[in-house]
């Protein structure tokens, strides 16, 4: 079989800092990574900036979500169970200039952590992985992302200009262990069926902007994992991309833009998503729709969980089967 084309997209293999000492992006920062490079050092231009972590573990019958964000003039912070077809617990709080809100240089390294009247966070990294803690109103969250050794994530860079520009690290296939209590009842989540997903975000974005993000984790049926990374809209012209394959803890980098398909008056349809290297659709079981507006600050998510159907290639040609794979596809428009 022949060797698919590989990506023209720069691969940076030394650390770098995402800014130079003006707060302009530092365009030897430009580029994808398969561990987290970056020192995302965002200075200048308040009121602009935005950092973020997001993590998402999912289960067959259940998952949780976590949000900490801090755009310079509020901070957004948000915990969410879901248990299929069942139960449902949404708890967020809204911080005025984002008192508080503190976050690292660098992916999946020191600590957040969080307080307000209505929620607490903290997610703190050690040798043994990423520890996901939360307190609210029917919600309590202990869980532990594990680090497997020689694991591998995408980070990459894009760039609109000197002033916009977006690091992002996108991390899935994580397993995970620990209790959730929504409610009086207990939700375990165990290694070989709970898997985490990371959205690691630092950057300057523009005031409005459109994206798509689909990802999924899981086992393949000869007990191989795959990860899938799809992204869309938002990089659009830029050169750069933010897809992958995730393959047993290895990083298959996907160069090209993809094309997504879905019926904007119903986002519960099918999801089509494909290009020469990807062809899969998720068949959604469950929407979530949240909607925000705050004066300068506009925001709608239409987020659809499901589970994926379909093939894709490895950078060496292998065909795999995505069938099965829970995850999700996501459109959001931000005004922000």
């Amino acid at each position: 079989m022949p060797r698919p084309e590989a990506t023209h997209e720069r691969e940076i293999v030394e650390p770098v800092d995402l800014c130079l000492t003006d707060g302009r992006l530092d365009r030897a920062a430009v580029g994808w990574t398969r561990r987290p490079l970056h020192r995302s050092n965002l200075c200048g231009r308040w009121g602009r900036n935005k950092r973020w972590e997001y993590w998402c573990v999912a289960t067959p019958t259940h998952l949780v979500a976590i949000t900490v964000s801090n755009l310079d003039y509020l901070a957004l912070y948000d915990v969410w169970f879901l248990e299929y077809g069942g139960l449902e617990v949404s708890r967020s709080a809204v911080v005025p200039l984002a008192r508080g809100a503190r976050f690292p240089e660098r992916a999946c390294d020191g600590e957040v952590r969080v307080t307000t009247r209505r929620l607490s966070i903290a997610l703190r990294h050690d040798a043994a992985g990423m520890h996901l803690s939360a307190r609210a109103k029917d919600v309590e969250v202990d869980l532990l992302v594990q680090a497997p050794p020689g694991h591998e994530s995408l980070g990459v860079v894009i760039p609109w200009s000197e002033h916009l520009f977006q690091y992002t690290v996108k991390d899935n296939t994580r397993p995970a262990e620990g209790v959730v209590r929504a409610r009086g009842r207990t939700f375990r989540f165990e290694p070989g069926t709970a898997w985490a997903c990371l959205d690691h975000g630092r950057g300057r974005w523009p005031y409005r902007t459109v994206w798509n993000w689909g990802s999924a984790s899981g086992r393949m049926a000869d007990g191989r994992t795959l990860g899938l990374q799809l992204g869309g809209q938002w990089t659009v012209g830029t050169g750069m991309t933010e897809n992958a394959l995730c393959v047993d803890g290895k990083l298959h980098k996907l160069g090209h833009e993809l094309a997504w398909e879905y019926d904007r008056r119903d986002f519960k349809r099918p999801w089509r998503i494909r290009d020469a290297r990807v062809d899969v659709e998720l068949v959604p079981f469950h929407e979530r729709h949240s909607r925000v507006e705050l004066v300068v600050l506009g925001t709608e998510v239409h987020q659809c969980f499901g589970h994926y159907r379909g093939t894709v290639v490895t950078d060496d040609g292998e065909r795999l089967a995505a069938d099965g794979l829970l995850g999700w596809a996501e459109e959001a428009r931000m005004r922000w």
